[in-house]
């Protein structure tokens, strides 16, 4: 797959290749731990009430940059998981 280079730099794009999910190399005392990085219950209740007033269209200009922020943080998170979580399987170990 040839990717085009706004793809390639995007901040996912090079996360991706820096992270490396697909590649189990995680210790499992390390993946245990990336798998415990997490929104606090703060956190989660704020992007809660931002997806709201994003479904009815009633961002300000400083909330589209934090749910914006919340979810560029949320991609990095699914990264580490899976890279944790593929650690783990390879080592026959569970989370």
């Amino acid at each position: 797959m040839t990717l085009n280079t706004a793809t390639a730099t995007s901040e996912i794009a090079i996360l991706n290749r820096v992270i490396e999910p697909e590649n189990g190399t995680l210790s499992v005392a390390a993946a245990r731990a990336w798998l415990k990085l997490n929104f606090t219950a703060q956190d989660r209740t704020r992007l809660h009430a931002l997806a709201l007033k994003a479904q009815e269209g009633s961002l300000t200009p400083d909330e589209a940059t934090a749910i914006d922020n919340y979810c560029r943080v949320g991609r990095l998170l699914d990264l580490m998981h899976s890279k944790a979580r593929r650690s783990l399987k390879k080592r026959g170990a569970s989370a």
